[in-house]
């Protein structure tokens, strides 16, 4: 690609190429050289994804780069001096009327909106900062427009849907697209969003774009010089390639235009580096997968809500209001949208619609029937879904979003509402028979890539389809050409037309398209019984009229003089013009009636009635012929309005002309004969000059009048822009105020969330049940704690706690709360619940922080711990004053008393055991029995006796001992023990009583 000589380069060392030094914009040459403007975007992870391509871009490559990413407004942008590590070219902070060159990169700067108009970068304010913007797809959509096929559009890493939009467009003017890969991508969103419109036309790493950018460039078709189609190849190869098209998906591009197929061709030829158009047809046969590609690459589905927004307010306010006004209750609205797409459009009417509907208050009245439709099958599928991404909110305002959207995920999906008014189906709009009986169509930016002759065979179809009045929505592109006689105007600027109903629009000749499915005698008759019924109506009322009043030659016209029908002989009047057919009638008058004829019609259109003009004067073949004009306005049929009966009639024999030139001198009657007839048509000549004078004076005052309004307008528009600069700088000022409250609201948002954050922890971590109530005693919050005891979930919030079932054994609860709210004094109690759990509960009155009582909160501490030690040390109590008492009664025995556990280690004993045996109680306690006092109760037997009594749970009962002890000699014991436990514990120890009954042997 040719680049101009005095591109910008860097003279310097490469320190020179620092930011920090002042750097001018480069000087472009006079001569400019096209070359590509690559539009980038990135958001999150963009930085690092920008530095990658251009580290593998070379400097020269010929093409400007234009790089747009989401930046925070309140910081200094960065970017410029960061990227400028990653290239030599020159890297420059974008400022207002900046003019783009080759060979250089340009960084929005933060703060703002760009857009591009002749090559040169407008930098706009932006009217949200921290709203929901999409710069991206702002800066591509204006690139489209400003570059068109010079467009390049690179979507790299990155969050959300910005760009998704911006593609498209550039798509739709026959630019280039690519996106990074998202496997390589930081933040896949973008790229993804951007690959699910299935435009792009490259998908890689980032570093492999440049590459594939530069072979695009150097394509023979990107220099606008070179065309890789020859014209001389151009209609054959077309050909070829319409056929391997209808062959595979069986539609017909034949009729497109033919600067439209060669421009789609020439860009899928280019994304293949293919130079040969020979080549490509080869390469479409050998790849049936392209040819598929080929056909989205025509469909050219690109569209989105509320396209040309004035356009859609026009048909509202001038169109559908007035329709659902005159509709009568019970009847359907019948829509159809042919070449929808993916549906926005068949959408965009229906939310107009509704909205049409409840302004008039007509809600339910009508039903309404939108039948969308579209060659492309996929594009069908997912209009059906109505599922469409975030950056619909570029063209569809908040109130619409909310009213007729919900936020799914990443996107919006329309309500239910919405999506069963519209019924999607695939059809091919000129080979399937039509929709009928029709009171809109909107057939919107499909008409100019049709050819001339289609377009003129499609309006009569859609004339057709309509009612009467019926409504005609066309793109800002697209006009209704010659056929004003089918189409009224409503709105010229926004192409909004209304269904004429004359007879001559009746006649219009078109061919109805047929399905596919119809062969042979199957197919619809009933567009030729139409015409023929039409042609035969106009027939029987012509004869009808000429046989009540008139019996000479006579033809019917419109208002426009095109002659419709014709009976009986009019060559003497009429004959037909040189050179292309036409069959108006002023063109085909004869000599001497064509202006008394065109002042007759003038007069029966102006005055509605039958104009007549007598002793008319006609040249025919060389004689003058003597004759009478008739012209009479058709009134007595309601499809006939708008025509008229032109009948010629003969006064007398035409009179023979002198051949030769010698005048006769002297003849008094060939001069009367001549002054009369110079007087005759000197007359005509005034009173078609005194017509004309009228008109004229007519047309004066209205210009006169229309011109006083205008000027009145004009002061209203000029006082309206005066307030409208006054309020732009209040709401200027007031932007400014929101900003910094905003900022400040968005601070305490931070703040009351951490502190709400802190509080939701701080109450499930305690694990305390709280509930909130306010004046009303309704249920405001609660933790989930609380479901342990009182019956709630999570819609039971505003609901009043009278009606909440409580788990309480507690039946003062709701007469406590209604206690602490008007007296202000707080509650505590120990409740239990059904289940037997103890909670301390506490009703206190809820306060503000301005003091103000807004309700009760009520908590519940679990104290079912509590509660049992409270018992257990209760027992505890009893049992150790049980054992007191014993003890001293224990300790009033005379026998001696001993208690062991189960291993014979002694656990207590009486006063009179160390007594008897001459021990202490330091020795004793915890010592084995068989080890007290030199063992001195060492005896086997007996501890064979002892050590069964636990497991098998025996009693010794008056067990007579006989034995030494060292302490006290030779006694005799009686010994009794069992087994005893320990309360509370749950223990098993060994009662030992001991009496000595020595001396009681002795005496017997």
């Amino acid at each position: 690609m040719k680049t101009n000589k005095k591109k910008p380069v860097l003279k310097k060392s490469p320190t020179a190429l620092s930011l920090s030094a002042k750097k001018k914009p480069p000087v472009k040459s006079p001569k400019k050289t096209p070359f590509y403007i690559i539009g980038m975007g990135g958001s999150a992870g963009g930085l690092e994804a920008f530095g990658q391509f251009f580290t593998n871009m070379p400097i020269d490559s010929g093409m400007a780069f234009v790089l747009v990413s989401h930046l925070d407004p309140t910081q200094k942008g960065m970017m410029p001096e960061l990227l400028q590590r990653f290239t030599r070219m020159q890297v420059f902070q974008v400022k207002d009327g900046m003019e783009v060159c080759p060979n250089c990169v340009y960084v929005i700067p933060p703060n703002r909106d760009m857009s591009i108009l002749h090559g040169t970068l407008q930098l706009l304010e932006t009217s949200s900062p921290r709203g929901l913007r999409l710069p991206i797809d702002f800066f591509f959509r204006h690139l489209a427009e400003d570059q068109e096929e010079r467009a390049v559009g690179v979507i790299l890493s990155g969050m959300g849907t910005d760009g998704t939009l911006g593609i498209k467009a550039i798509r739709e003017k026959l630019g280039m697209v690519m996106v990074e890969d998202p496997a390589s991508a930081k933040f896949d969103g973008m790229p993804r969003s951007a690959i699910d419109t299935g435009i792009v036309d490259y998908i890689g790493p980032v570093k492999e774009l440049p590459a594939k950018l530069l072979d695009y460039a150097k394509h023979p078709s990107a220099t606008l010089k070179q065309k890789p189609i020859a014209e001389e190849k151009q209609t054959n190869a077309i050909q070829k390639i319409t056929v391997l098209l209808r062959d595979q998906t069986g539609h017909d591009f034949s009729f497109y235009k033919k600067n439209t197929l060669v421009r789609r061709i020439e860009r899928r030829m280019c994304v293949h580096k293919i130079t040969n158009i020979d080549v490509y047809i080869r390469y479409l046969r050998e790849n049936p997968q392209e040819i598929e590609l080929l056909f989205k690459e025509l469909l050219i589905g690109v569209t989105n809500f509320f396209r040309d927004h004035e356009a859609f307010e026009a048909l509202k306010e001038n169109a559908l209001l007035q329709i659902l006004k005159d509709r009568a209750r019970g009847n359907v609205l019948r829509i159809w949208v042919p070449g929808c797409s993916t549906g926005e459009e068949a959408y965009s009417i229906a939310i107009i619609l509704l909205e049409c509907m409840a302004k008039v208050k007509q809600r339910g009245v009508c039903k309404i029937q939108v039948f969308a439709t579209d060659i492309d099958k996929d594009a069908i599928d997912k209009a059906r879904q109505g599922v469409y991404a975030s950056n619909i909110a570029a063209d569809v305002s908040p109130e619409r979003l909310q009213r007729f959207f919900i936020k799914e995920g990443n996107g919006y999906r329309l309500k239910k509402e919405i999506r069963e008014m519209v019924i999607f189906a695939p059809q091919n709009v000129i080979m399937d028979p039509p929709f009928t009986k029709l009171d809109l169509v909107s057939c919107r930016n499909v008409l100019i890539y049709m050819t001339a002759e289609l377009q003129k065979k499609l309006l009569p179809l859609l004339h057709y389809a309509l009612n009467p009045g019926g409504l005609l929505f066309l793109g800002v592109s697209e006009t209704i050409g010659s056929l004003t006689d089918l189409f009224s105007t409503v709105d010229n600027k926004w192409r909004i037309y209304r269904r004429k109903e004359s007879a001559s629009a009746r006649m219009g000749m078109f061919e109805l398209p047929v399905s596919p499915l119809f062969h042979g005698e199957d197919q619809p008759q009933h567009a030729p019984k139409a015409r023929k019924s039409i042609e035969t109506t106009i027939s029987d009322t012509a004869q009808q009229v000429l046989s009540e009043h008139f019996t000479p030659p006579a033809v019917i016209i419109n208002e426009k003089g095109d002659i419709v029908y014709i009976s009986g002989r009019t060559g003497k009047y009429l004959e037909p013009a040189a050179g292309k057919t036409n069959i108006n009638i002023f063109a085909m008058a004869r000599e001497g009636l064509r202006s008394e004829l065109e002042v007759a019609i003038r007069r029966a259109i102006a005055q509605k009635k039958t104009i007549t003009m007598k002793d008319l004067m006609v040249k025919t073949n060389g004689n003058h012929q003597a004759m009478d004009l008739t012209v009479k306005p058709f009134s007595e049929s309601e499809g006939m309005k708008g025509l008229l009966m032109v009948v010629f009639g003969d006064v007398g024999a035409p009179s023979k002309r002198a051949a030769s030139g010698k005048a006769k001198t002297g003849s008094a009657s060939r001069q009367g004969k001549m002054y009369k007839e110079l007087e005759k048509e000197l007359a005509f000549t005034r009173e078609r000059l005194q017509t004309t004078v009228e008109e004229m004076e007519t047309s004066r005052e209205e210009l006169k009048s229309s011109n006083e309004e205008l000027q009145s307008t004009n002061e209203e528009l000029q006082s309206t822009n005066e307030e409208l600069t006054t309020s732009k700088e209040e709401l200027q000022s007031m932007n400014e105020e929101l900003v910094t409250v905003n900022t400040e609201l968005q601070t305490k948002i931070d703040e009351l969330a951490g502190a709400n954050n802190d509080m939701q922890n701080l109450l499930n971590n305690v694990e305390i049940a709280t509930i909130f109530l306010d004046d009303d005693l309704n249920v405001r919050r609660f933790t989930p704690q609380t479901t342990k005891i009182l019956n709630l979930i999570p819609s039971d919030v505003g609901r009043p706690i009278s009606h909440i079932v409580s788990n309480l054994k507690y039946e003062a609860l709701l007469d406590d709360i209604k206690a602490v709210l008007q007296t202000l004094v707080f509650k505590d109690a120990q409740v239990q619940t059904k289940d037997g759990r103890w909670y301390l509960m506490r009703i206190m009155p809820y306060r503000t922080l301005d003091n103000i009582i807004g309700g009760v909160v009520a908590t519940f501490t679990e104290i079912t711990g509590v509660k049992r030690l409270e018992a257990s040390l209760r027992e505890s109590e009893v049992i150790q004053e049980a054992c007191r008492f014993a003890e001293s009664i224990v300790e009033t025995i005379r026998e001696p008393l001993l208690i062991m556990d189960a291993e014979l280690r002694v656990v207590s004993a009486n006063r009179s055991f160390y007594r008897t045996f001459h021990v202490s109680p330091e020795e004793t306690k915890n010592s084995l029995l068989y080890e007290l006092g030199n063992r001195q109760w060492d005896i086997p037997a007996l501890r064979r006796l002892l050590e069964d009594i636990l497991p098998k749970n025996n009693q010794i009962n008056d067990y007579k001992i006989e034995h030494d002890f060292p302490e006290i000699g030779r006694r005799v014991m009686l010994l009794n023990a069992q087994q005893i436990i320990r309360e509370g514990a749950g223990i098993q120890m060994i009662l030992l009583a001991i009496e000595d009954i020595t001396e009681h042997n002795k005496r017997r």
